[in-house]
């Protein structure tokens, strides 16, 4: 299903007002830039920071993006209209994910909404039909206001007893309102694809869906320095089965969608815009079908800043920094075909993600046996970097 991107469809709503920072494959050079987006177009800062890694490592990274001397590489509408798959002209610059050597780390569980569709999951064993039964006895035995559960608390302790006693206790319910939270890798560092690009779904999956979040992105020190959206891509019936499973489930080819740009810290944005933000989807069929749905990170089980603790601190160190998918609380359930199926994807879907704030993130879901392979990894792009000179 074709799409076309363009600033009025990417840009967050005041345009390019913040620090926007965003990654160029340049076809002359070979390997990507590092850019920073401006009125008059995208701003190749490579020669300062040849990795947004190293941007983001710098005291104050929105300070040091406007400061560094800097290169226009084109307009962003330019890029953008080169950046889809289809019909792209490999002679010109296109957009990529807006981040490199991170690790690419991911939150489950951290919305009542999604935590009781992964109970519905376990429960199911990856079963889409047995599921809206299921749903009804679930939310029936332990109730759907669990939002206001503090996870790890006394009360939650007291929640769990009863669970267990009845047994009703799940895994994710222990991630959910128990003291740790879940935090899994995503992807390798180079394995996300940005806005434009085609998103993974595993051949043999039948079962599948979105995830709209918002990804947080951290320095080594564990500073939270800006923000992005993100799809963590979800196959419902693989880690239904055995949660054993989600690493087969989560990180597959072109699985991770991240993107458009990075917004970073600086006077016109902060974490606690991200606390307040609210992540809409939209999926458009190629048989017409349409799909919306939101996801507001105020009503998240754990604070953003409490995930990023629990991801990075004196028990585990990521010298390259790293990237959060906060959670969703959107689980889409609707049936889209079969009565009491729910939803799942067709190929050929398109799939925005959107946040005023940050913009929106396109992708078109194929197969991950489909979509470009990841042939460009950090010793490529290091090797790329040190052959033009930039390192």
């Amino acid at each position: 299903m074709p799409f076309t991107l363009t600033p009025e469809n990417t840009l967050p709503v005041d345009g390019v007002a913040g620090t926007l920072i965003g990654r160029v494959w340049l076809p002359d050079a070979e390997g990507p830039a590092v850019v920073v987006a401006k009125e008059d177009g995208l701003h190749d800062i490579t020669s300062s920071f040849p990795t947004v890694r190293d941007l983001c490592e710098a005291r104050n990274p929105a300070q040091a993006a406007k400061a560094a001397p800097s290169t226009e590489i084109g307009s962003l509408a330019e890029i953008l209209a080169n950046t889809p798959p289809t019909g792209r002209d490999l002679r010109k610059p296109w957009l990529l994910a807006p981040i490199d050597l991170q690790a690419i780390k991911a939150a489950g569980v951290t919305f009542v909404v999604s935590m009781l569709e992964r109970v519905i999951e376990e429960k199911a064993r990856g079963n889409s039909a047995a599921a809206a039964s299921l749903r009804a006895e679930i939310v029936k035995l332990v109730g759907d206001d669990l939002a206001r559960l503090r996870p790890g608390s006394a009360e939650a302790a007291r929640l769990k007893e009863v669970l267990i006693a009845q047994g009703a206790w799940s895994q994710y319910l222990e991630v959910g309102i128990g003291p740790d939270a879940e935090i899994f890798s995503k992807a390798q560092p180079m394995a996300a694809v940005g806005t434009g690009a085609d998103a993974g779904l595993h051949p043999n999956s039948t079962w599948n869906n979105p995830e709209p979040e918002v990804v947080l992105v951290v320095s080594s020190a564990g500073k939270i320095v800006g923000a992005t959206l993100g799809n963590d891509v979800n196959l419902r019936d693989f880690e239904g089965r055995s949660a054993l499973l989600l690493s087969k489930a989560k990180d597959n080819n072109a699985s991770a969608a991240v993107g458009p740009f990075v917004r970073l810290f600086d006077s016109t944005f902060s974490l606690d815009h991200v606390r307040r933000a609210d992540v809409t989807l939209e999926v458009r069929g190629p048989e017409g079908y349409r799909l919306t749905g939101m996801s507001s990170i105020s009503k998240i089980s754990r604070d953003p800043g409490d995930l990023v603790s629990q991801m990075i601190g004196v028990n585990h160190q990521y010298p390259d920094g790293a990237v959060l998918f906060l959670g969703t609380m959107f689980a889409p359930i609707d049936d889209r075909d079969e009565k009491g199926k729910g939803f799942t994807h067709k190929i050929g879907d398109v799939v925005t993600i959107a946040a005023p704030e940050l913009g929106s993130l396109t992708n078109r879901m194929v197969r991950s046996s489909d979509a470009p392979p990841w042939t460009f990894g950090a010793s490529h792009l290091l090797r790329n970097l040190a052959k033009r000179g930039l390192l």
